[in-house]
């Protein structure tokens, strides 16, 4: 009790010391093979006593400052007296330099490894263990030592958005800056992008383990079967056969593999000491969020520094609140990949964003496709209806979908919104996917098979062993394709619909979409499967079969492949529930930004395909193009959390006051709608309590008289203890209370049985009001978007074409264009990102393809600029790729040289004529300096130009720079 603030702090890290795998000793009591790591009090040295000297093996290694827990704040300040005591001569002792040193108040600790190239201390959550001391001392180089040895990326293989990101983040661990972040866009290959950079760890930083941080089961799997698949550049060998991989599926961890595959909330789970049914893991966690958290303490079967990095996949949605201690406890570099960062993730990762590859940057790389948008907006999903009261009416159980004949009590009105949730209008969703129906080939004019007489044929084709694409088939149409199963015997042309995907609101609103499309469509079971974890079939086969196969051609899904599934062949998404989040639209849409070549689209279900996938289309059913984004998925959602995110707060272990009261309360409200057999189960799987005594239970964990009860319990069998001890003991009786409480919703079996009978109830079915179309077609408000962007960019550079050089050449006489350079270009460009960032040079080269005026894709950033620039001034009366104006003032210039005197040059001189055009085309001017880089300094450099062309080389660079700038 009268202990000073400094005692305190030691007491709280002699317990962690303790945790960690270390036995203290005094200085007076010294036994140095008492253990592996021993850690001594008060140790002497020539500059006074250390608090702590750390012995490993008999072997001084590290010391700690102990400071009072007030010196949290300044604990950087006490970095040099660390320093200073493991530099120190120890009393006894003819030791070298300490290697590590903490500074620490039991509360906040700060590591500093004096090995690394530059040491910098760093927050760790606890101590490390003797034993990896021991392992590191063993090793040449502390792992940020080794950071700096990693050799040049091999560049074949990769693309330049992956092959800037790897060396930007390479650069940033030899910063040893400890958290970074990739944006690439769905679809340009993160996972590969990640996989070659931790491979790269691996061989040549000598990591020893990478943890793969994922939040739903589902990309766990997939990003298996990437490293599975991968085979790096120089070796040929597979991944999985140079490096351990596992993906995490229990509570046991194995320490032999190299890389580690987990969703987050199994990690938090194996961290606290408990079990996690796979259910947990199906849906992403960021709903889950808890004021106060459930704190992760020290796990010896996993200390601190079991990994070394942490990539963290979709690391824009689940990485906050409860589930960022699982990132505050390792000690670890942080890497992030995601294509929708929003604020929240810039400011986790410090702003150190290595790759910032957005769609609109992959679009124009051709690593991504366009899409379009094309809306169907019906009377009722627009307007809502009304059900008078008295009319029968078709009531549904949500779970079972009996159906009951029964009339309205009261006036029923409801909004589009409430469709398909409370009340269920089939004819609005059949006019919809008639629309669609209807209207698909249309979109897609191009994909009518070949008429065959009397074929019968129900599957195109199977991909057997050894095929790469369509089989053979004894009726094989002219492209030596078989027929689609939607020919028509008799030779009536049919169409093929492409492969689509239908966002769905819930399980039983996929399955009426599944019936009404298949009736619709005139079409049997495969042509439209549902494709979610609640499906009957194995949900992962269907979506094989979606990816690869002929058969499903539509799938409805709710939310197993709303994001992180690769789907190349899809072309169509259709939108029939709204997406509030930004970020999670983003990702919806990234479902069909895939390219997919036209081998591949033929391959992989769609054989009557003409021409390479180069857009898609997003049908918008629901308004989900202009309903109102916020940056995040709403995380706080109390008072209306639903009774599903109550449960699996709890089971993830939030038990604070309002979760179990919401979750008493709704209990309470079930209890009173469901019948007596439904009772009967609950208890079967409740362990035999009733909803009754859980509800109580739940009520009773923080009753105040309860709680005070336990309080005067404790201090009546304690009247000695400290009032810290008090409160220590009340903590663990009321915990356990708590504990009690909630322990019958460990089972998931109960859990998913509450779900389930409480969706039983209050579906109505609206056979009364008949839905129609209100709106249909392409959006224009697109179009009109783009135009505004290249009226705002036209006025942005009138604005300032008399202040900078660039802009002043671009409106001068044509002679003066030859003095434009790369860095006025590129300093151009920073400036107009920096001031008008939605006016760059990218976005607005995508308003002008929207309004259908481009020639092409630009090369890259600066070149779009360019050509930009030549448009808005009058150089050019249409936009066109900077490239093929070079090559047309190429061929032009070429012709005139050749005027009178036919092939003026020789194959050489034309090889170096080329090279010369090619750089222009991306650099926009050449200078004799210029020959000493690639690809001139292969070839000779500036020596073997002037060789060729003697005398004259001079002015067939003036001339050149003159002509390809015009």
């Amino acid at each position: 009790m009268n202990q000073n603030p400094e005692q305190l702090a030691r007491d709280e890290i002699d317990r962690q010391l303790l945790a960690c795998g270390w036995i203290i000793q005094s200085k007076s009591k010294i036994n140095l093979s008492a253990g592996i790591g021993v850690a001594v009090r008060e140790y002497q040295t020539d500059v006074g006593p250390a608090d702590y000297v750390l012995f490993v093996n008999k072997k001084p290694v590290g010391v700690i400052e102990a400071k009072r827990a007030e010196e949290g704040v300044h604990l950087t300040m006490h970095e040099d007296q660390t320093e200073g005591y493991a530099t120190a001569k120890l009393k006894y002792l003819n030791n070298h330099p300490l290697f590590f040193g903490y500074e620490s108040t039991g509360d906040v600790t700060r590591f500093t490894d004096y090995r690394d190239k530059k040491p910098r201390s760093r927050p760790v959550f606890t101590f490390h263990r003797p034993e990896t001391f021991a392992e590191w001392l063993k090793q040449e180089k502390s792992l940020r030592t080794r950071l700096h040895d990693l050799p040049a990326l091999p560049e074949e293989g990769l693309r330049d958005c992956q092959i800037t990101a790897i060396n930007n983040l390479e650069r940033s661990f030899k910063q040893a800056k400890p958290k970074a972040l990739i944006q690439m866009a769905t679809g340009s290959g993160k996972t590969y992008t990640a996989i070659t950079f931790i491979y790269r760890l691996l061989k040549f930083a000598k990591a020893k383990r990478i943890l793969f941080l994922v939040d739903t089961k589902n990309l766990g799997e997939q990003a298996e079967q990437e490293f599975m698949a991968y085979v790096p550049n120089d070796d040929n060998r597979k991944f999985t056969e140079l490096y351990g991989v596992t993906r995490l599926k229990s509570s046991y961890i194995p320490e032999d593999n190299q890389v580690y595959i987990s969703t987050i909330q199994r990690m938090y789970s194996i961290l606290k000491g408990t079990e996690l049914d796979e259910s947990a893991e199906e849906t992403n966690p960021n709903e889950y969020k808890t004021k106060e958290p459930a704190p992760v303490t020290y796990n010896e079967r996993i200390p601190v520094e079991f990994f070394d990095f942490i990539v963290i996949d979709e690391c824009h949605r689940s990485i906050y609140n409860l589930w960022k201690q699982v990132l505050d406890y390792f000690d670890v570099f942080q890497i992030g990949l995601t294509a929708t960062p929003d604020n929240r993730t810039f400011g986790y990762f410090n702003k150190n964003i290595v790759s910032d590859y957005g769609y609109e940057k992959a679009v124009i790389d051709g690593v991504l496709v366009p899409y379009n948008v094309f809306t169907i907006e019906t009377k009722i999903t627009k307007q809502g209806g009304a059900i008078p009261m008295g009319e029968m009416v078709d009531k549904r159980e949500r779970l079972t979908r009996r159906k009951f004949w029964e009339a309205v009590d009261e006036d029923i009105e409801y909004s589009g919104r409430q469709l398909d949730r409370d009340i269920v209008n089939l004819n609005t969703i059949r006019t919809i996917v008639r629309a669609i129906k209807e209207n698909l080939p249309k979109m897609f004019p191009d994909r009518t098979s070949p008429s065959l007489q009397g074929s019968t044929s129900s599957q195109p084709f199977s991909k057997g062993e050894g095929q790469e694409g369509p089989s053979k088939s004894a009726a094989t149409n002219v492209q030596g394709l078989a027929p689609s199963p939607s020919e028509r015997a008799g030779g009536e042309v049919a169409f093929e619909v492409p492969k689509t995907l239908i966002f769905a609101k819930t399980d039983s609103h996929a399955e009426d979409i599944i019936e009404i499309v298949r009736e619709e469509f005139g079409e049997g079971n495969k042509f439209c499967k549902k494709i979610t974890y609640q499906s009957k079939e194995d949900p992962k086969a269907i979506l094989s079969q979606f990816r690869n196969d002929y058969y499903p051609r539509i799938a409805v899904t709710v939310d197993m492949i709303a994001t992180g599934t690769d789907i190349r062949p899809l072309e169509v998404l259709v939108f029939m529930r709204d997406v509030k989040s930004r970020s999670y639209y983003e990702q919806m849409k990234g479902r069909g930004t895939r390219t997919c070549s036209l081998e591949q689209l033929r391959a992989t279900g769609t054989p009557s395909a003409k021409f390479t996938k180069d857009h898609f289309v997003i049908i918008d059913a629901i308004g989900v193009e202009q309903s109102q984004k916020t940056d995040s998925r709403p995380l706080e959602k109390k008072p209306g959390m639903s009774l599903k995110d109550l449960l699996q707060n709890v089971a993830m272990g939030n038990t604070q006051e309002d979760i179990l009261t919401t979750l008493a309360n709704r209990l309470i409200r079930l209890d009173k709608q469901i019948n007596d057999k439904e009772r009967a189960n609950f208890a079967e799987q409740a362990n035999g309590q009733t909803i009754h005594h859980v509800v109580a239970a739940l009520l009773n964990a923080y009753d105040p008289d309860t709680v005070e009860s336990i309080r005067q319990k404790v201090e009546g069998e304690n009247p000695e203890a400290s009032p810290e001890a008090i409160n220590s003991q009340f903590t663990t009786h009321h915990s356990q209370l708590i504990d009690n409480a909630v322990a019958v919703f460990n089972n998931p079996d109960l859990r998913n049985y509450i779900i389930d009978v409480r969706k039983k109830y209050d579906q109505v079915i609206d056979g009364i009001n008949i839905d129609e179309i209100a709106n249909i077609g392409w959006v224009k408000d697109q179009q009109a978007a783009a135009v505004l962007t290249i009226s705002n960019f036209t006025a942005w550079i009138e604005a300032h074409k008399d202040e900078i050089t660039a802009l002043q050449i671009f409106y001068a006489q044509p002679y003066r264009r030859r003095e434009i350079t790369y860095k006025m270009i590129k300093d151009l460009c920073k400036k107009i990102k920096t001031e008008q960032p939605m006016l760059a040079p990218l976005q607005v080269w995508s308003a002008y393809a929207a309004t259908g005026e481009t020639g092409g894709n630009a090369k890259n950033e600066l070149t779009a600029l360019v050509s930009l620039i030549r448009r808005v001034t009058g150089i050019d009366a249409a936009l066109t790729p900077y490239n093929k104006t070079v090559d047309k003032n190429f061929q032009q210039w070429i012709l005139k040289k050749n005027a009178g005197q036919h092939n003026r040059f020789t194959e050489e001189q034309m090889q170096w004529l080329r090279m010369i055009k090619d750089y222009v085309a991306g650099s926009f001017h050449v200078e004799k300096e210029d020959f000493e880089l690639d690809p001139f300094n292969k070839q000779g450099g500036l020596g073997r130009f002037y060789q060729l062309f003697k005398e004259d080389y001079e002015n067939i660079l003036q001339e050149l720079n003159e002509a390809l700038a015009a």
